[in-house]
């Protein structure tokens, strides 16, 4: 199936057990997800929602360091953190998910730090925008010195 104008397709295929190796029809890239050994998995892949709060984080952390590389800020190093907290009962869905964006280099703008999250969260992010959770986020700069 191809992808045409905003849809995006993928394929799951069963290995055994609740395992499957997942591909996606616009990169041709596949990854191995599978269950957690107390349900019946394997614990050989990444589980289900790992995968979605995997793909929560870069989202946002390829809209944030793409704006602040636009801006021009000096970012030497970038890491997002992710934690998610599920509700107990069925569907067990993602309740809360705290983000943290730690940014590393020298001269960074908080300001534009904060910008650039806010736009990521806000408007942005397909991911966010997809997720029912709420969704809380804290920023680090950690600065150096410049280089020589």
């Amino acid at each position: 199936m191809a992808e045409e104008g905003s849809h995006y397709s993928a394929t799951a295929t069963w290995v055994n057990g609740l395992q499957f190796v997942a591909q996606a029809h616009l990169s041709g890239v596949a990854a191995v997800l599978d269950g957690a050994p107390e349900v019946g998995g394997t614990g050989a892949g990444m589980r289900p929602l790992e995968a979605l709060l995997v793909s929560l984080i870069t989202c946002t952390a390829m809209d944030v360091i793409s704006i602040l590389r636009k801006k021009r800020e000096r970012v030497t190093g970038f890491k997002v953190h992710a934690r998610g907290d599920r509700q107990d009962e069925h569907p067990r869905v993602f309740t809360d998910i705290e983000i943290e964006f730690v940014v590393r280099g020298y001269g960074i703008s908080e300001t534009a730090v904060a910008r650039a999250i806010e736009l990521s969260q806000t408007k942005y992010c397909s991911v966010t925008n997809s997720l029912k959770a709420h969704i809380t986020y804290t920023y680090r700069i950690e600065t150096e010195e410049p280089p020589s």
